[in-house]
């Protein structure tokens, strides 16, 4: 694998980086509620030295009936500044799961204009099965300025994705599991209608992931989007559960050079809510 600080990074360049002033570890772990694990409690039990906690559920925007969507720019300056992360900082964002909710945490950095940004590649049980350091100390903070500057290409909301599944001019693309995709499995949300967004295409996240949850090849990548019928010519939108895992569908692309996709911020959460959005079943 190739090292990437804008993308992806393995746990052999993070030991090597350990102890650079000016690397900012954040532990992005987030969990489906039926998961039964508790994020928090697992950072303060052992995490990657020097490494924060990054809360999706609230550096959110809690005004919104919807989970854990993006935060206005003033708040997640606030947080950051809060947690000792700011400008000229290389930060690396790592989940207890391999490699699933760290890509969230990613995508929301580079929202906010701030590229230095990278997912760990295996995550949290790589680093811990290849016998690198975690302790449960609280990270010494100092506090660092940040300017954010809003990339508002890089997210699209339910009156942009509606246009493109009408047009089809943009390929929408599912991180959701194919039971899900199809209809035939529950929603873990309440309330929410089964199927997808019509014109959608399905790529379950598992599918661009090694055994041991890094990120398959860039060559890899492509083909499982290829196999999946995703016209990589068009721009892409990225769609999931509740925006969190299309985002390794994004790095998925940033990695294969593809940088014109965008992330529908709301989605399934918000558009299997709603009765007068269309929706279809079965394959794509």
């Amino acid at each position: 694998m190739s090292d990437d600080p804008k993308t992806l990074v393995s746990t052999e360049w993070l030991a090597a980086h350990l102890k650079n002033p000016d690397l900012r570890i954040l532990d992005g772990s987030w969990y489906l509620p039926d998961a039964g694990r508790d994020p928090k409690a697992e950072y303060d039990a052992a995490h990657i030295p020097n490494a924060r906690f990054f809360d999706i559920d609230e550096i959110s925007d809690l005004r919104s009936d919807l989970p854990h969507m993006a935060p206005s720019p003033e708040k997640f300056t606030s947080r950051m500044r809060a947690m000792g992360v700011g400008d000229g900082h290389q930060v690396v964002v790592y989940d207890g799961a391999g490699l699933m909710s760290a890509a969230r945490v990613w995508w929301l950095f580079k929202l906010m204009g701030h590229d230095d940004v990278a997912v760990l590649d295996g995550g949290l049980p790589k680093w811990q099965a290849e016998g690198h350091p975690v302790e449960d100390l609280d990270p010494v903070i100092r506090d660092r300025h940040m300017v954010v500057r809003v990339q508002n290409h890089l997210v699209r909301d339910v009156t942009q994705v509606s246009q493109a599944s009408k047009l089809g001019d943009a390929e929408i693309v599912d991180a959701r599991s194919t039971e899900r995709f199809r209809g035939d499995a529950a929603e873990p949300r309440p309330g929410l209608r089964g199927g997808h967004i019509p014109g959608s295409k399905s790529v379950p996240f598992g599918v661009l992931l090694n055994p041991d949850q890094t990120m398959k090849s860039p060559d890899d990548l492509r083909a499982a989007f290829e196999a999946a019928g995703v016209d990589l010519s068009k721009p892409a939108i990225t769609t999931c559960g509740s925006g969190v895992t299309a985002a390794i569908l994004a790095l998925a692309m940033e990695r294969m050079g593809k940088s014109d996709w965008s992330l529908y911020d709301g989605s399934w959460s918000e558009w299997g809510q709603f009765p007068t959005l269309p929706v279809a079943t079965g394959d794509a």
